[in-house]
């Protein structure tokens, strides 16, 4: 007799984020050695792209700026590629040299009382600028122009990282499953019970996180970027903890952006452009692009969507 297919999970701190991936199996010893190679997988990703270790790919870039080009493995160089062409689609609201701004300007907690002014502002976005990014395709190397750029993939990896998860997954077999990155989430298959993933996007406004809307998304990656946990409010505004590159300055009018799409990566890499770029320009952008879509809560709980978003309210028995 052939046991029912089941859920089988496993939750893990990686890249500084919660993980938790799930796969349908009704062989939970085979289902387990499969987790394990897709957290090691995780594991790789972080060894190459965390600016919390000297010897990563991303921090030999960031130590030789101004210097001389750094050459890195192929896939480093792909990913730094992608992102770069992202930056020039939303005109640098996305930009992977955002890691040039001092961390000690910005403190998203409850000490943070006033804005510093527009000059220092200024000063410390300096180095943020994706077109000095230089890129040489036949030795796969990277050079950053200025001494002092930096470069982080903090909008982009955790959405590669469960990208990569779901490929080792699906190359061993499985059917079905969720790599969840800390809400950027990749899916997959069904539910055992034959029916489609669901996941919900939580209110903003509680703390409990309990969802306002349900999505059917199996075959699909869900991302979402806002002011959520954590942001500072000062003078009875909120400020989200995004960086406008452009600016220096926190953004603010928008609460949460959800986007879908057909992979993680390019669903995380879009929400924090959109959330940048505000609720008009940002849906403009999505609008035009194909399978992707965006749910948008300004600051005043007003809900937008992209026009290929179809709302529709429970029916209540």
């Amino acid at each position: 007799m052939t046991a029912p297919l089941r859920i089988h999970q496993r939750v893990q701190r990686l890249m500084g984020n919660r993980f938790e991936l799930s796969v349908v199996s009704s062989d939970a010893d085979w289902a387990n050695t499969c987790l394990d190679a897709a957290i090691e997988e995780i594991r790789r990703i972080e060894r190459i792209l965390t600016t919390f270790s000297d010897d990563s790919q991303t921090n030999q870039i960031n130590a030789n700026a101004g210097i001389q080009p750094v050459q890195v493995d192929l896939e480093v160089f792909a990913l730094i590629e992608r992102s770069l062409r992202l930056s020039a689609l939303t005109q640098g609201a996305f930009d992977i040299t955002y890691g040039s701004i001092d961390k000690r300007f910005w403190n998203f907690d409850t000490t943070m009382t006033a804005l510093p002014d527009p000059k220092t502002a200024k000063r410390m976005i300096r180095l943020i600028n994706y077109r000095n990014v230089i890129l040489d395709a036949d030795k796969h190397t990277v050079f950053l122009k200025e001494k002092g750029m930096r470069i982080g993939f903090g909008g982009i990896g955790k959405g590669y990282a469960a990208e990569q998860a779901k490929h080792v997954l699906r190359e061993r077999g499985v059917e079905s499953g969720i790599v969840n990155a800390s809400g950027d989430l990749t899916t997959w298959g069904m539910q055992p019970n034959g029916q489609p993933w669901t996941i919900g996007i939580a209110d903003p406004n509680l703390a409990t996180r309990q969802a306002f809307s349900y999505l059917a998304i199996s075959n699909m990656a869900v991302a979402t970027s806002g002011s959520y946990e954590k942001y500072a409010l000062i003078n009875g505004k909120r400020y989200a903890h995004t960086i406008d590159p452009k600016t220096g300055y926190p953004v603010s009018g928008i609460k949460s952006v959800t986007i879908i799409a057909p992979n993680a990566e390019l669903a995380d890499a879009l929400a924090t452009p959109v959330l940048v770029m505000g609720v008009r320009v940002g849906l403009d952008l999505i609008n035009q692009m194909k399978h992707i879509a965006c749910i948008v809560i300004d600051d005043n709980d007003v809900l937008h969507t992209s026009t290929n978003i179809r709302l529709t309210t429970p029916v209540v028995a």
